[in-house]
């Protein structure tokens, strides 16, 4: 176990940032009478929790404490996690909403046609012509899930929004901090089209360690 024990309170998170912070569950309630806090996970199928010896905590208040992890189990597509300074429900019920974070660099390592989430938000994007060009295209600004396929929410230099599919017919390859996409005139029109009354489908929240291939089919 960590040399942690308890909590440590750090408001401005400075003496435990080791690297960027990711948040990968927040506290959806207490579970039983011994303070076991019920995590909603934001990718349901990663089971990283489950092998941290001390995480992040950071209230809604805004409050960040280091915490040390006394016990963690799958429930279903939630985690079941026992904090050693949580011992009882009702110190437990006012952590709700909080989130649960780790250091990036407590993630797996991956393949090297895979990417975390986390890694291409803000990345640079560049443009693949027919002819072999790339021009540059804005920036990363968003990664997300949506129920078929996993999209690029990619913002151009004037402030426009684009979402562009992590599929092959639009992905040339992902690397740390430029992303080149192509084809991607067929969107623009579709864009272009659309009517403002149009609703899409509602992502999942930010799965920031979600584990995605370079060039992503979509999901079944």
């Amino acid at each position: 176990m960590s040399d942690l024990t308890g909590s440590t309170s750090d408001p401005a998170g400075s003496s435990a940032a080791p690297s960027t912070w990711v948040s990968l569950a927040e506290i959806a309630r207490p579970h039983g009478v011994r303070g076991e806090l019920r995590l909603r996970l934001y990718n349901p199928d990663s089971d990283i929790l489950l092998h941290q010896k001390t995480v992040r905590l950071t209230l809604p208040s805004g409050e960040v404490r280091m915490e040390t992890v006394q016990s963690a189990r799958r429930a279903n597509d939630a985690i079941l996690m026992q904090l050693a300074s949580i011992s009882d429900r009702d110190v437990a019920e006012p952590l709700r909403g909080s989130t649960i974070d780790i250091p990036r660099e407590a993630f797996e390592r991956l393949a090297q046609d895979e990417f975390y989430a986390v890694d291409v938000i803000g990345a640079r994007v560049l443009e693949v012509t027919e002819a072999g060009e790339e021009l540059a295209l804005g920036t990363v600004k968003d990664f997300v899930s949506y129920p078929t396929v996993d999209v690029f929410v990619v913002q151009h230099e004037d402030g426009q929004l684009l979402d562009v599919p992590s599929t092959e017919a639009f992905v040339v390859d992902v690397q740390k901090g430029l992303v080149r996409l192509r084809g991607l005139e067929v969107l623009r029109e579709i864009a272009a089209s659309s009517k403002p009354k149009v609703k899409k489908p509602k992502p999942e929240k930010r799965a920031r360690d979600k584990r995605t291939t370079g060039a992503a089919t979509p999901k079944d």
